[in-house]
Parts: structure tokens; C-alpha cells; sequence
């Protein structure tokens, strides 16, 4: 479904800011995985997420979306089937613009044929007001009111429905919870988990929280310098302790994961 094939990057290339942040990496999903991701800052978490969505072009391998080489596809052409969530609530909706109205642009670019200026029908007025009830949050009953007046939690909610009421090929949760209160973010997850289960849409997700990592999905990877180190599922990933990880970790590197916020978090 997805393969990265060797992908390298490294920014400021023959300088003496050169950082080399993702080194020969490779990572096969099948159709419908669910891998979180765990590692220190400037492990390449991001980076590889920008290399997925085209943020910037890597420098050497291949990046292949079902079957087809999006290597060299364009940022907002890969839009349309890569879906993602930042960790800001406030990166995903446009604050002046309504809940219908956001609505109704993520709806038309990832609606196949669909021009950003075809009118939007009853049907889908009816379709949104639909969706945004799974949400229980109430949004079904202020369409009309601008995004900005909602709080964090209720905008990440509604970006996650925007990004997957077409469903996507991909789904790329960058630590999109981490913003939120403790009860907020758990609202959110179990919206995530809902919302991937239902469509069955392949799904990376990057988190702070080892224990998460391990109880969420069907596939752990912990990276390092640019690499993933371990790459965890099945009957393996079902017995582990968040205690055997961060050993199975030095393992793999031969140091200590030295993230405070990582190792903090319950």
C-alpha cells in the first residue's frame, strides 16, 4: 500500500548547517495498518511524514502510494488522497470561514471530479450535518457559525472529519492530540480509532506516549537519528511493557530514549 524505498534527506546540503534527517529509510504498510511512531526530538518523525506528503522532495529513493510512484507528485496534488493532522488544532480550518463552509472545501478537493466551484446541494448539507453528529460534540446545530469561535479539541475533531469524509488513502496523524486536555485528547483518539476502523484507512501516527504506542494499532516503529530502529507488531508487540520498549530501544541504539516529555507521559 504504501512503500518508502530507501528515502534519504538532508537540508542545508554542503554547508556547515547540513543535517542529515532521514537516512536510507525504508518502511512497508499493507492496506488498513495502524502504526504509531515513538522518538526523540529530530528523530525524523516529521520529516518522514513532509517526505510522505510532499512537503519537499527527498533526495534520493522512491516514495510509492498504491502502487503508483509519487516521488515527484506535488504537495497539493497528494492533498486529494493523504490526509493530515498537525499537533496545532488551529492548522487544519480556515477561523473565519463556517463549519459548512470548511466542510464543504475539504469535501469538493477530495471529491474525485469535483470542481472547487460546484454548488454544494441539499444532499451534501444534509451529508455534513450527518457526519459532524458522529462527532457528539453538537456541531451539527452551528454550520452556520464561524470555525474560529470553537475550541481546540472541537476544531481538531472537525479537521479529522474533514480529512476523512472522503476517505483517504492515508492518514498522517502528526501528535495530533498533544495540544488538547487530557479529556479532550481521548475524545479525539476515540473519534480517530472510530472514524480509521469504520473506513478501514491506513494510518500512520506519531506520539509522546509509550503507552499509547503499544495499545493503539497493530504496529509500533521507534526511530532514531533518521531511522527506524525497531518495528514491532503482532503476537511480539501484544506482550510488550512500555519497560521491555525502552529497553528493546538502547538495544537498537546503544542509548538511552533521553525525551523527557516521552518518558513523562502516562
Amino acid at each position: 500500500m504504501l512503500d518508502l524505498k530507501n528515502i534519504s534527506k538532508t537540508f542545508n546540503p554542503g554547508t556547515v548547517n547540513a543535517k542529515t534527517a532521514i537516512s536510507n529509510l525504508s518502511l512497508h504498510l499493507d492496506p488498513g495498518d495502524f502504526v504509531t511512531i515513538i522518538g526523540s526530538n529530530g528523530a525524523g518523525k516529521s520529516t518522514m511524514f513532509n517526505a510522505i506528503a510532499g512537503a519537499f522532495y527527498v533526495d534520493e529513493g522512491s516514495v510509492i502510494l498504491d502502487g503508483k510512484n509519487i516521488t515527484f507528485l506535488p504537495e497539493y496534488k497528494r492533498s486529494h488522497f493523504i490526509g493530515r493532522l498537525f499537533q496545532d488544532p488551529l492548522k487544519g480550518t480556515a477561523p473565519t470561514m463556517t463549519i459548512e463552509e470548511n466542510m464543504a472545501l475539504a469535501y469538493l478537493r477530495n471529491t474525485e471530479g469535483a470542481s472547487p466551484f460546484t454548488r454544494i446541494s441539499k444532499k451534501d448539507k444534509a451529508f455534513f450535518r450527518e457526519q459532524l453528529s458522529l462527532l457528539n460534540m453538537g456541531l451539527e446545530d452551528r454550520m452556520k457559525q464561524p470555525v474560529g469561535l470553537l475550541s481546540g479539541g472541537q476544531r481538531q475533531a472537525l479537521t479529522l472529519l474533514m480529512s476523512t469524509m472522503v476517505p483517504p488513502k492515508l492518514l498522517l496523524l502528526d501528535e495530533h492530540t498533544a495540544a488538547l486536555d487530557p479529556g479532550t485528547a481521548e475524545k479525539v483518539l476515540n473519534l480517530t480509532k472510530d472514524i480509521t476502523t469504520r473506513h478501514h484507512i491506513t494510518c500512520l501516527m506519531i506520539t509522546h506516549n509509550m503507552k499509547q504506542a503499544l495499545d493503539l494499532g497493530n504496529r509500533t516503529l521507534l526511530m532514531s537519528d533518521g531511522s527506524i530502529v525497531l518495528d514491532i507488531k503482532g503476537e511480539e508487540r501484544s506482550t510488550l511493557s512500555v519497560e521491555d520498549l525502552l529497553t528493546r530501544f538502547k538495544a537498537g541504539t546503544g542509548k538511552d530514549l533521553d525525551n523527557d516529555r516521552i518518558l513523562l507521559s502516562d
